[in-house]
């Protein structure tokens, strides 16, 4: 199927990584208690949620004014051990780590360059086409879909039909209201497609068109906007989607995310049904009507 062509005019700007890492800390600071990691509780008011300063730092052996300077955002010299430290303190998990260096200990980057078109290999488009069974797809940075096969189009729509700027999960979910009909959990779904952009946010904060796609969702979509206050990150895996097709009705779907060994921003993601079940008698209906599922279904969700 269609690759996104990057055609479109760059925007100028990115991501504030001062910021972003202030209020990264922060936020991972106010979701911990006293009690969550052992520290007396002596019942008074607290004019903040969460830990203090002061305790946060005791539970990573730095001093008071240290962290402080850290989450205000200035982490230019501190060292990854400390890093490492103030992670346990925070309970923070291997993604939330992850994202923790990324912002505190950027890569130093060339001089800014035009974006680069992502391109999906000639042999991977093959494989897509070859997966005929299941819906499978190729994801790239900020979440973009870059190639997909007939399955996919018609487990989700036929992504051939919209501009190449709107083959985007996140534009999708949240602007699209066919997609909250189609997720049975669109709230669990709309929260991983934030927590995956905040990944990437994390590694490419000089993207502007990542910061112009989080612009333009902040302005468009309410929920976006709280659940992007939330800094809360996430990497790509696996789990279970259950999904209410127009045509088929409901089906479970297990799905597993392959990042490409040859390009670490793009990430094959293929579904598929328990054998033997409902939801696997419904993917094979889709299959067996080929493009007319595809158009069926597409004309379905949009009414």
């Amino acid at each position: 199927m269609d690759e996104q062509p990057e055609t479109v005019p760059e925007p100028a700007g990115g991501l504030d990584r001062r910021a972003e890492l202030s209020e990264f800390l922060r936020t991972r600071r106010a979701r911990l208690k006293p009690e969550d990691v052992g520290l007396p509780d002596f019942g008074r008011h607290r004019r903040v949620p969460g830990l203090r300063r002061e305790e946060l730092a005791q539970l990573a052996g730095v001093s008071v004014a240290y962290y402080t300077r850290l989450e205000q955002g200035n982490g230019r010299n501190v060292s990854a051990e400390v890093l490492d430290s103030i992670a346990r303190a925070l309970r923070l998990n291997g993604a939330e780590h992850a994202h923790l260096m990324h912002l505190a200990k950027p890569k130093q980057h060339r001089k800014k360059q035009a974006v680069r078109t992502q391109q999906v290999r000639g042999p991977l488009r093959q494989l897509l086409d070859m997966m005929d069974g299941f819906p499978a797809y190729v994801s790239g940075r900020r979440s973009d879909i870059l190639a997909w096969n007939r399955m996919a189009a018609a487990v989700f729509g036929d992504w051939s039909e919209l501009a190449p700027q709107d083959r985007n999960w996140a534009r999708l979910v949240f602007l699209k209201p066919e997609y909250r009909d189609l997720f049975v959990e669109w709230d669990q779904k709309a929260s991983d497609m934030v927590s995956y952009l905040r990944m990437d946010a994390g590694c490419h904060p000089d993207d502007p068109r990542l910061s112009a796609l989080v612009g333009e969702l902040s302005v468009k979509s309410e929920e976006f906007r709280q659940l992007w206050a939330t800094h809360d990150v996430k990497e790509k895996g696996y789990g279970v989607k259950r999904i209410r097709h127009p045509l088929v009705g409901e089906m479970t779907l297990n799905f597993e995310s392959f990042r490409l060994p040859d390009d670490s921003e793009q990430s094959l993601i293929t579904y598929h049904a328990e054998p033997g079940s409902p939801s696997a008698e419904a993917l094979r209906l889709l299959a067996s009507w080929g493009a007319d599922a595809t158009r069926a279904g597409t004309g379905a969700s949009s009414r």
